[in-house]
């Protein structure tokens, strides 16, 4: 009875939307269950999809609704499921998104102009969406999760497939990596720390605000815009070192001792705890590798090219020996592929230095010294070597399988997900504004005849 009456609300809303002046600003215009799709939702959606250059086959005023009607289909689901969502992951996509907006998009303010909404506005409905997709997600893999794909599966796929339908793999490469941290000098590290520590004297005396000088003076600046602030952060979403200070802050009023990690030296300041979460204001100073420390490094790894080439040491030796890269160093230095964990990697999925030298370079060659930013943004001296090329070539079971089964997998979860859409729409109540339905949907039973 309350779904109905619910149902009933969300269609008077709808028209009355209809009914009203021209100048209206939103209105339902799709009820799914008892979820309603908003015209604003739509318009907020197609603005996504350009930004994010994603191509719709269609008019997007037929493609975005129904793409949101199948969503609320899942969605409704999952509430049904009782299924929870991993907030601590939820948090980490958002201010990934937000970082990769920023990087875009340049600044807080451009990107606060170009979706007309504040970052805080910002930050929620990405929230939102990501909370959306958790649950989205984890509704698909219950339904795909008994599905074993076997490489008879797989043989019997492609050996129907017509030429032109068998993927291509794209070039790759197994590289092997030997890096030399140049360090800092302990002149700049002292030089630092007192600087952080006049930071911190100023703040406890109230000379000046942390969030001032972590705009004037920090080098993060993501978090530099916002007066130094991360936002509600997991433990595991932060780096170790800095997890155990910013959690073991009590006194909003008290600022941190000085902390390395391997971001640089930081300084700390607690704005709120809620539960397993911290939200902290931080300073954040990157030392920079000096010229004499950077030729010290590159001589030294000159040295063991030198013995490498002379068969005195083999690079597998020489990076467990020497190399500064706790990944790569018990492997002899083999760098692997985040996507799937293998070796062979794409040359867009390695850093731009090595991915232009191990383009040029013949399998088994060893490169002279290069420089190269890790991740976290320091810089180091590393020479590498290529154990093997993979040139582009049509997929095929002996060398791709890995590839090829994950085509099947995709292939098999979707005709099991499209089924299973095309069945909700029979079991689920769905009512479409006139004004929306004239259209071809990918899925017919939309309007019911």
């Amino acid at each position: 009875m309350k779904k109905t009456i619910k149902i009933l609300l969300l269609l008077i809303a709808a028209f009355s939307a209809i009914n009203a002046a021209n100048n209206v600003v939103d209105e339902v215009i799709w009820v799914v269950g008892d979820e309603a799709i908003l015209k604003s939702e739509v318009e907020k959606q197609i603005q996504q999809m350009k930004y994010d250059k994603t191509n719709i086959e269609g008019d997007p005023y037929c493609v975005v609704p129904e793409q949101l009607a199948i969503r609320k289909l899942f969605l409704h689901q999952a509430a049904l499921d009782s299924l929870k969502v991993n907030e601590s992951g939820v948090s980490m996509q958002v201010d990934g998104r937000i970082d990769d907006f920023l990087s875009q998009i340049g600044s807080q303010e451009r990107m606060e102009s170009y979706f007309g909404k504040t970052m805080k506005q910002i930050k929620e409905e990405l929230t939102s969406q990501a909370r959306e997709q958790s649950l989205i997600q984890q509704e698909q893999q219950k339904l795909t999760s008994h599905l074993k794909i076997t490489p008879a599966d797989v043989q019997t796929f492609f050996t129907g497939q017509n030429e032109e339908e068998i993927p291509t793999i794209p070039a790759k490469v197994e590289v092997q990596i030997l890096t030399i941290d140049p360090g800092y000098s302990q002149k700049q590290i002292d030089e630092i720390k007192e600087k952080l520590r006049g930071y911190k004297d100023r703040v406890e005396k109230e000379d000046a605000s942390f969030s001032m000088l972590a705009t004037l003076y920090s080098d993060d600046t993501g978090s530099a815009k916002n007066g130094g602030e991360l936002g509600y952060m997991a433990k595991a979403q932060l780096v170790p070192e800095f997890a155990n200070e910013a959690f073991s802050l009590t006194d909003p009023n008290k600022v941190s001792k000085v902390i390395q990690t391997e971001y640089g030296f930081h300084i700390i300041q607690l704005i709120d705890r809620k539960g397993d979460r911290v939200n902290v204001r931080h300073i954040l100073i990157k030392p920079k590798v000096e010229i004499e420390e950077k030729v010290k490094a590159i001589h030294k790894l000159d040295s063991i090219r030198d013995l490498i080439s002379a068969d005195k040491l083999t690079f597998e030796n020489a990076a467990l020996i020497f190399s500064d890269d706790k990944n790569t160093r018990m492997s002899g230095g083999l760098m692997l592929n985040p996507q799937d964990g293998s070796s062979k990697i794409e040359y867009k999925d390695l850093d731009p230095a090595v991915s232009k030298l191990a383009n040029s370079m013949n399998a088994g060659e060893v490169s002279k010294p290069i420089t190269m930013n890790m991740p976290g943004g320091k810089e180091v001296c590393a020479i590498i070597k290529i154990k093997a090329k993979i040139d582009e070539h049509k997929a095929n079971i002996k060398d791709d399988y890995p590839q090829m089964k994950a085509v099947v997998q995709n292939e098999k979860n979707n005709e099991i997900i499209d089924a299973w859409i095309r069945k909700k729409q029979t079991e689920t109540y769905v009512k479409i504004n006139p004004n929306w339905a004239n259209c071809e949907f990918h899925y017919p039973n939309w309007i019911k005849k």
